[in-house]
This record gives structure tokens, sequence and C-alpha cells, in this order.
């Protein structure tokens, strides 16, 4: 669910994410996630559509390679790609060999502003690999803090420099998602940020260098469609949404904002992924390319380009 940058250094940072250190599952305005359905559609409906323009560029003074930066995806059969939206190219890193429990698998990922990648697995586990080399370390994060045992994933800047944080969204495929949450990726401590309101089903973030938080999910009925939302980040409000039509309930999928777009990645399974672009300028999507393995996770460094 997002997208990274060329080199892959093994790199610790700490970016002053605020925790708790407990397992109580409370926003800081003390409202609590959502533990029934909702009318998710009626509420979505009533909100404006995105907008991603931004008027400037990523920083990229920190940046190792910020000339070429990837999207990098991570695939259901464990391996890892580099993929280069302008050419509409992938390129096989190689495939994963992290100390995982046997028969667990890939879930998500997200990519920092060094180029290290972080993969969660079915089981909750959380892993650092190198975009480089793909090659894996354990982390130390516990797994289900605060309820989140699986979810998407996603880096965002938290200004105009080079501080950016960890962010996720719960994705226990329960009716509605328990809401939006940081990890610090020094201590490996979740934080609870708040519910997602209106509520909103399992979904993928990416963030963007701008300091800007988006959300993608397909939608529970219909034959097809999905939805991008554009997330407050420090409440997990959700102040946008904009329909796309891709994707399809029971898929599996992953995205990335990358040049001024959003790129979605989706799968149904044995026929690979399909690979699309979603253009906030003229409301235009467009499916140029395919993938033969299930890609479930993606991640953006905060350096890509964001024009």
């Amino acid at each position: 669910m997002a997208c990274g940058s060329r080199t892959g250094l093994f790199t610790d940072e700490a970016f002053g994410v605020v925790t708790n250190g407990s397992d109580d599952a409370t926003a800081r305005d003390g409202t609590r996630p959502p533990t029934t359905d909702a009318s998710f559609d009626v509420a979505i409906d009533a909100l404006p559509p995105i907008d991603s323009s931004t008027g400037v560029d990523a920083d990229r003074s920190d940046c190792p390679d910020a000339d070429g930066t990837f999207v990098y995806v991570v695939t259901a059969e464990g391996e890892l790609f580099s993929f280069y939206p302008p050419g509409l190219t992938f390129r096989s890193v190689g495939p994963l060999v992290c100390p995982s429990t046997p028969g667990e698998t890939p879930f998500s990922m997200a990519v920092d502003r060094r180029g290290v990648a972080y993969v969660l697995y079915t089981d909750g586990r959380l892993f650092r690999v190198s975009t480089a080399t793909a090659a894996c370390t354990a982390t130390t994060y516990r797994v289900n803090q605060l309820g989140f045992e699986t979810f998407g994933m996603g880096f965002a800047s938290e200004g105009a420099g080079p501080a950016e944080r960890l962010y996720v969204a719960e994705n226990n495929f329960g009716p509605a998602s328990r809401g939006l949450g940081t990890i610090d990726t020094t201590s490996f401590v979740l934080s609870f940020v708040g519910p997602f309101v209106p509520p909103i089903p399992r979904a993928e973030l990416t963030g963007t260098g701008d300091g800007r938080l988006f959300a993608f999910w397909p939608e529970r009925t219909g034959p097809s469609g999905s939805r991008i939302a554009e997330l407050d980040k420090r409440t997990g409000a959700v102040v946008a949404q904009s329909a796309v039509p891709i994707g399809r309930a029971n898929d599996a999928f992953a995205f990335a904002f990358w040049g001024g777009d959003f790129w979605i990645f989706t799968s149904g399974g044995a026929l690979g992924t399909e690979v699309s672009r979603y253009r906030p300028s003229d409301g235009t999507t467009t499916t140029p390319t395919t993938h033969p393995q299930t890609v479930v996770g993606a991640g953006v460094s905060t350096c890509a380009p964001q024009l």
C-alpha cells in the first residue's frame, strides 16, 4: 500500500511518535473504535472528492537516490519487486526469506524515506526488508497491539522536513475498521489515533511528501468499484473521497501515490494483478498493465515525486 526509493538501507530513526504504551484503544479525544456495522456508503458519499494536487514537489534533500524512486510491491508468493510508473516496468528484487511462521505469507507493506520496507505477515508479525537485496530481519513489534492484528500501512511526512511516521489502518476483516494508528519504528509501540469517521472497512494506506494520508478500499457491496479517501492523520476523520471503477469486494489490494497519481494493484487470485492508475487531476482511471503474481502490499517513500 505505498511506494519507495531505490536504495535499500537498514537504518533506524526516531520521529517523535506519541505513544501511550498500553493496550487501551482509546483515541486522544477519548473516543473508542467503532464496534458495530454502519451505513458506510451514505456517509462517505456526502464527502467532497479528493484533491491530490500540491503545487510543490517533495523535499528530497536527505533522500538516497532521490532522482530514481520506485514503487515497491510484495506478493502473496513472497517476492519483492520494484515498479517504475513512467515505464510500467517491474523488476524482481528477490524472494523474501523472513524468519516467519511456516505457512504465513506477506499481508501488507510500507517503505520509509531511507528505502527500508516494513512487511507485515498474515500472522501479524512485522519484518524489516531491504529494497536493494530483499534481505529480511525480524522487528521487536509485539503482535496484536490494541487489537491491530493485521493492518494496512503507509508512511507520511510530518511537515515540510524529512520527519515521517508510519500510519496503520486496522484490517481484521470485521464490518468496520477499528481505526487509525501509528507505529514508532524505533520502539515498535503502536498508538491509537482515532476511529475512522465516517467508518470505513478494511483499507490500505499511502502517504505523500507534503504530509497527506490516503486510504483505499474496495466496495463491500455490488459487483465492482472502490474508494480512495483522504484522512485527517491527527484524528482519523475521513475528509474527502472519490469513487474509482476498479476492484471487487474480495480482491487482494495495495496502492501508492507517485507523480501526482494513485497506482492501484487489485487481484482476484489466479489471474494475477491488474495495475491501474487513478488521475485526480481529470478523474480518469486506466489499467495499463498487469503483474503475473498476487500483489498484496506496496510501499512509497515520501521522497517520491509529488507532481
